[in-house]
């Protein structure tokens, strides 16, 4: 008989990653089905990660080595969430000490050039992920603003645009961080070219029209990389919110010579849903990808809010995301402090991991826990595949690993308990998922 492993988190019962193994069996049952559909495929998955900001660095390098080491091994480790992607801002964002560039302020021939900043606190970082982690990591790269003498508003924050005549230089910027990124050992794959390209903020932002982000694309940025050598990074525009996603997406790769050098859409949590958007791309250009690249409990919308409903917030998304098409799952900030921070305009959220420096101690909230779930399980390269359920009550996704083995991550977010039955050619596991619970079920095959 098939063996079936059963990985449950109920926060209620103070269960986390409680995991069983029992085998499978006929199921009779009809009523309470979740079927799973191996020969139906969709996407495929690279993985799951999350922010190295300035900020989750400054944390991380205020704790002792001990502690530093037990961090790296709960999101990068084998035991941990088994994170292979992270995310990289270029220059400084809001989770940041203060504003900074890697160039002096006027330098157009980017002479000044230098990493020095990053190389204090986050490439260290960055560094000891890429030991802990059992294979290659792969990194995106976003700016929140360029230098502020590039911009029309003469500084990094509260928006402003990219000046025409500095859109060569800019995309020279580019070039010249990745490089020097990968000459220190840190493989780039992807970029997205602005982050959240609407958004006028407090803190570092620069806005884009959908018309300039795919002239930027089109003109400066993709020529710029090919003739660098760097045709394998993978271009991603957006990076903001859903509800707008397919309207933006569909106008900036409008000019076929733009679609060509855009690998895909690049989308955030912050209004929604939306999953329907995803599905849009996903739809209308079955060549490009779509990753979700950055997502957070805001303290300001958020602050009184329980950490069931946090981690269901989290759980919940990254289920419609993945059913809806996307190849990619980002995090935002690793690590913050108790009070969410830092944060150079007070911008603070909640994180995964929380710590206090002064006490060399740290907190994993339930919100890891439940993305586990879908990290820790589902591999690089894995498919998702088809599934049908009985009611709304069960958010579920499936996938194939490589090695045939199948992934179900089902979520219920009600106050009662739900039955379910998976089943796969008539075979399978009966179940009670526990009130607010998530569970997970990897099996090779359902065959008595």
């Amino acid at each position: 008989m098939e063996k079936i492993r059963e990985i449950v988190t109920d926060y209620h019962a103070g269960k986390f990653w409680e995991e069983t193994v029992y085998e499978a069996k006929d199921v009779q049952d009809c009523m309470h089905v979740v079927n799973v559909y191996p020969d139906v495929t969709h996407q495929t998955i690279r993985g799951f990660g999350g922010a190295f900001t300035e900020s989750a660095a400054h944390n991380y390098a205020g704790m002792s080595k001990e502690k530093r080491q037990e961090l790296i091994k709960a999101y990068f480790g084998q035991e941990g969430l088994r994170y292979n992607l992270g995310r990289i801002h270029m220059n400084s964002c809001d989770f940041a000490l203060g504003n900074y560039a890697y160039v002096e302020e006027g330098d157009e021939e980017l002479k000044t050039f230098s990493i020095a900043h990053d190389e204090e606190q986050i490439i260290p970082m960055l560094r000891d992920a890429q030991k802990e982690y059992d294979g290659d990591m792969e990194f995106l790269v976003s700016p929140w603003s360029p230098p502020a003498f590039m911009k029309t508003n003469g500084e990094m924050n509260h928006g402003g645009k990219l000046k025409k005549e500095y859109y060569a230089l800019w995309a020279e910027y580019f070039v010249k961080f990745i490089k020097v990124y990968r000459e220190a050992g840190i493989p780039i794959r992807y970029l997205t070219v602005q982050n959240e390209p609407m958004a006028v903020q407090t803190w570092d932002s620069c806005i884009y029209t959908s018309e300039e982000e795919a002239l930027f694309v089109r003109e400066y940025l993709g020529p710029a990389l090919e003739k660098a050598g760097l045709s394998d990074i993978g271009i991603f525009v957006w990076d903001h919110n859903k509800e707008e996603a397919y309207k933006r997406f569909k106008e900036t790769v409008a000019d076929e010579k733009t679609r060509k050098y855009v690998k895909g859409a690049a989308v955030h949590w912050y209004t929604g849903d939306h999953f329907d958007a995803i599905e849009l791309i996903r739809n209308k250009y079955p060549d490009k990808e779509v990753f979700f690249t950055e997502g957070c409990v805001e303290y300001s919308r958020f602050a009184d809010s329980g950490e069931v409903e946090k981690a269901e917030m989290y759980a919940h998304d990254i289920l419609g995301n993945l059913n809806a098409g996307i190849s990619a799952s980002f995090d935002w900030n690793l690590l913050l402090d108790s009070e969410g921070g830092p944060n150079h305009v007070g911008n603070f959220c909640a994180a995964p991991i929380m710590c206090n420096t002064a006490q060399d101690a740290y907190e994993k909230r339930l919100s890891y826990y439940y993305i586990g779930h879908f990290s820790r399980c589902i591999e690089p390269g894995a498919v998702r595949i088809g599934t049908t359920r009985y009611c709304d009550a069960v958010e579920v996704t499936a996938f194939l690993n490589p090695n045939g083995e199948r992934v179900l991550v089902l979520l219920n977010k009600t106050d009662r308990k739900v039955p379910v039955t998976v089943r796969e050619d008539g075979h399978g596991a009966e179940m009670l998922l526990e009130p607010h619970s998530i569970r997970t079920i990897c099996y090779k095959a359902f065959t008595p």
